[in-house]
């Protein structure tokens, strides 16, 4: 199950790669067919390097940096929204914990005697 799981994973990264790489060529393709490079038509993706060193990244035109993610993942963690369906699954594992504990404990007290 693990070996599945892991080629899975593997299959989805280098399907997602191939889409990205098959927009970018998208991309140069239509640059080439206007004959002139037009801002409108910004790169898929891109990484420079700034005058400091730091590596900035690109999707879609917009600047991706480190800090941005964190601040997302901390604002998001602060966010003390409802989510139905996550205390649905909460309420359904708790039940399943329940039932499987007391099956065990009738099936030690019958196995037991």
């Amino acid at each position: 199950m693990l070996k599945f799981t892991i080629r899975f994973l593997l299959a989805v990264m280098i399907l997602f790669f191939g889409v990205l790489l098959g927009m970018q060529q998208a991309n140069e393709g239509l640059r080439k067919m206007k004959g002139f490079d037009d801002p409108a038509f910004p790169s898929v993706f891109h990484i420079s390097k700034d005058q400091n060193g730091e590596v900035e990244a690109s999707v879609f035109g917009n600047k991706v940096m480190v800090e941005d993610v964190q601040e997302k993942h901390e604002k998001i963690e602060t966010m003390k929204t409802f989510n139905l369906f996550s205390e649905l699954g909460k309420q359904f594992a708790e039940a399943v914990q329940s039932l499987m504990e007391k099956l065990l404990f009738l099936l030690e007290k019958w196995l037991g005697k």
